[in-house]
């Protein structure tokens, strides 16, 4: 593979990888932006979004777990990954209206300590019923062969970098669609203004009159989808376990935070990209060095830029 070869298969790579940090990025940046809550919960809603997605795709053998022992070894609604991409958003929209009612809500006025440990606690206890529900296996990622009667799977021929991955393309262009509407959303509805301006400055919108407390379930609802959709279109590229959660969504949604800044869905998506590019880049080249390029630059941004590449003064104080 020539250099510029390896260099295009880089940025698609990376916008693949960026395109999933950058939903995981999104939906943590509303949440932490408009209610100054901090949720380590984030991951466990990639979690919850990979498995249910696994569930509705296909069907699965399961050797241990609850369903096990109530004699359902086989399960999957085998309705295809079209329907997928419906139910499980609203699967993870219910669940994190059901988060922000039950667990965050009582957090608000506490210390941010407060809420991380809760949260984190959540995260623990979804984890925990996975591996008590479905069971503690390793199940391999799968992807479908065919989408909407296309065929989706094996390589294509593409200018410059030749044979690529057909999913890796679609993924690209599912993720790229859902984060236009979801910015479009936040652009040009007005409940979405409401939300863009709680996240730099909540306490002006209420201010005016704007009772900004009622939208937070919405927006929790939001970021919680946005992550299960994550965990749907991540997962078809690597095992599900019940800890991707925590070891694969939780850490770079918040390093995409950092970079892009607090409250800025361009920032998030932004950084998304710029940290999945510098991972795929790593990968390809030095796999063993991918991990810590990507902590050194977070570190740069935070040295030169504390508030992120798109944040704001206002909501970094």
């Amino acid at each position: 593979m020539s250099a510029v070869q390896q260099l295009f298969s880089i940025l698609l790579n990376g916008l693949q990888l960026g395109a999933i940090f950058a939903l995981l990025g999104i939906g943590l940046t509303i949440i932490l932006g408009t209610m100054n809550f901090l949720n380590l919960a984030h991951g466990a809603l990639y979690l919850i979004g990979a498995y249910a997605g696994m569930l509705i795709m296909r069907v699965i053998t399961l050797r241990t777990g609850l369903l096990m022992d109530l004699g359902i070894q086989n399960l999957g609604l085998g309705w295809g990954f079209v329907i997928a991409l419906f139910l499980v958003p609203l699967v993870g929209f219910v669940v994190g209206v059901l988060m922000e009612r039950l667990v965050a809500k009582p957090f608000y006025k506490r210390p941010h300590t407060d809420q991380l440990l809760v949260t984190f606690g959540l995260a623990l206890i979804v984890e925990e019923l996975v591996k008590q529900v479905i069971g503690g296996n390793t199940f391999q990622s799968q992807a479908p062969d065919t989408l909407l009667g296309l065929q989706v799977s094996g390589p294509i021929s593409l200018p410059i970098v030749g044979g690529f991955p057909r999913w890796r393309l679609v993924i690209i262009l599912i993720a790229f669609i859902v984060i236009a509407l979801t910015w479009l959303f936040m652009e040009k509805t007005d409940w979405g203004l409401i939300v863009k301006a709680g996240t730099l400055d909540s306490e002006m919108v209420s201010l005016l009159g704007i009772r900004i407390d009622r939208s937070y379930a919405l927006v929790f609802g939001l970021g919680a989808a946005l992550a299960a959709f994550a965990g749907l279109i991540g997962t078809t590229f690597e095992t599900v376990r019940p800890q991707i959660g925590t070891q694969r969504a939780l850490v770079p949604a918040f390093l995409v935070l950092v970079v892009g800044g607090a409250g800025s869905v361009r920032g998030a998506i932004v950084g998304g990209i710029v940290l999945g590019t510098v991972l795929a880049g790593f990968q390809q080249s030095y796999a063993q060095w991918a991990d810590i390029a990507m902590y050194a630059l977070v570190a740069l941004v935070l040295i030169f830029r504390p508030q992120g590449i798109f944040g704001s003064v206002e909501v970094e104080e």
